[in-house]
């Protein structure tokens, strides 16, 4: 066999894993781990990383059944969507492999073609509609250079600095090529080299710790915290690198004095800043808060417990006031409704799928349980309880996360009273739940100590009018306070 033909064979094994879109148009993730290493065998379907989207830490299943033969990045990265992972030999019976090349640090720059002054006897080319123009035996004089030294070099300083480099005038090419970037360019993608611009890093002084030698975002983060802590003398040449960092990947950068610290915006807590600024610059809120004596709610709270058919069931006040919530939608479902922008028109939603707001060690995240309106009391415990321990096991997918239509937040586990939520985008409406707490209360003409809480509801003013908005709130709190319309409501 041929060295091209046993290369092709070797193509024919070697099988790679693109990063894929696990969720509503998502463009990048991070490898948080990695649960293989080269050499392992792999089956078809058998998780082989972990990766954080904007929305929710993922596992990654292979589609292939073979052998690793190798992981195209470390973990810590963030890959864009498409971009290979992960290589497999799906026929390690034939022999052995040749070693997995280290990637290009850049793709060649394809050849030029050939240039007018090198066809053969000044013969005109065909081109893609007729011919092109014959040869010139004349040649145009090469661009005069901007007059003045000055001049000149503050051009080549503004070139380095949009090329991430500092190379020397006469270093510099006549007429730059941008599609022919100088071997000595350090390797970073667009959005790093901004990073640098930002923090003042040269990339020509970072270590780079990227497949091919390409920079990463913690690698300039890194040489940010180095210098700060460790400023280089003034005369110091340009060129000269920075000390290594003793880790890569830092998470944040602290400035001088440890008085600050800068963390990258990115995973949840990036999709969570979006989705909040576009909510509350897009749909204009309104909220409306009601102070209501929950006492026999919590009485009722006590009893399910104890109650055979809630058995193993989580029973809380959350429960109740999600029951409630949907009381309340059901006798006034016109609130349950999303605002098309683009077909200037109001989608009303025969299904509830209720979102609940869980704080996780990644962020915000508001998985929702779907049909939650067709659910019984237990089926709705049930829901409720796995979709709160997949929150905290960071094991959300997006698909639980999209298609929510309302939502509600117990902020209350903070010691809150209340608060005024934003809208999660698409919704109509969002409930804060606040703490439980004995006040003093007019109950029979006579004041008691009762169990009080305050509701909060935020809705969308282009959906619900006030007075919808009032009903639905009000009739949660008369659930809440007279708990038997559970059933004379239903």
């Amino acid at each position: 066999m041929t060295d091209t033909a046993a290369a092709g064979a070797g193509a024919q094994r070697i099988r790679e894993f693109k990063m894929p879109d696990v969720g509503e148009g998502l463009t990048e993730a991070e490898i948080l781990s990695w649960h293989v290493k080269p050499g392992d065998e792999v089956t078809d379907g058998q998780v082989v990383c972990e990766v954080e989207t904007a929305k929710a830490a993922v596992e990654l299943p292979i589609p292939y059944t073979g052998v690793v033969h190798e992981l195209r990045f470390d973990e810590g990265t963030t890959v864009d969507v498409g971009t290979p992972i992960i290589t497999v030999d799906t026929d390690p019976s034939a022999g052995p492999l040749e070693p997995a090349a280290a990637p290009a640090p850049a793709a060649a720059p394809a050849e030029p073609e050939a240039e007018p002054e090198k066809e053969e006897g000044g013969k005109r080319q065909p081109v893609l509609v007729g011919y092109g123009v014959g040869t010139s035996s004349t040649r145009r004089r090469p661009r005069k250079q901007p007059a003045g030294g000055q001049a000149q070099a503050a051009q080549s300083a503004v070139q380095a600095e949009l090329n991430g480099t500092a190379t020397a005038v006469a270093e510099a090419p006549a007429v730059p090529v941008a599609d022919e970037p100088s071997p000595s360019r350090p390797l970073a993608k667009p959005p790093v080299r901004k990073l640098a611009k930002d923090l003042g890093v040269d990339l020509d002084t970072v270590v780079p710790t990227g497949e091919g030698g390409v920079v990463t975002r913690e690698d300039v983060h890194a040489a940010a915290a180095a210098r700060t802590a460790a400023p280089a003398p003034a005369a110091a040449p340009r060129t000269a690198p920075a000390p290594a960092p003793e880790q890569a990947a830092a998470p944040a950068v602290r400035s001088a004095g440890e008085r600050e610290r800068r963390v990258p915006i990115k995973g949840v807590r990036k999709a969570t800043a979006q989705a909040m600024v576009s909510s509350a610059f897009t749909a204009p809120h309104v909220t409306e808060f009601v102070t209501v004596d929950v006492t026999r709610t919590m009485k009722l709270v006590q009893e399910l417990k104890q109650d055979p058919d809630m058995a193993g069931l989580r029973v809380n006040p959350l429960l109740l006031v999600a029951k409630a919530f949907l009381v309340a939608i059901r006798r006034n479902p016109e609130i349950n409704a999303a605002w098309d922008e683009a077909n200037q028109e109001i989608v009303h939603k025969e299904y509830v799928n209720l979102g609940i707001a869980a704080a996780t060690p990644r962020g915000l995240i508001v998985p929702n349980i779907k049909d939650a309106h067709a659910k019984t009391l237990p089926e709705l415990a049930k829901a409720l309880g796995e979709l709160v321990a997949t929150a905290r096991e960071g094991k959300t997918s997006p698909a639980d996360m999209a298609g929510g239509t309302v939502t509600i937040t117990n902020v209350g586990v903070f010691g809150v009273d209340t608060g005024t939520p934003i809208l999660n985008p698409g919704e109509s409406a969002i409930l804060a739940f606040g703490q439980v707490k004995l006040q003093p209360w007019v109950h029979k003409g006579k004041v008691k100590p009762r169990q009080v809480t305050t509701l909060a509801l935020s809705f969308d003013h282009r959906l619900v009018d006030g007075e919808l908005g009032s009903k639905v709130l009000a009739d949660v709190a008369a659930v809440l306070e007279h708990p038997k319309r559970l059933i004379t409501w239903a």
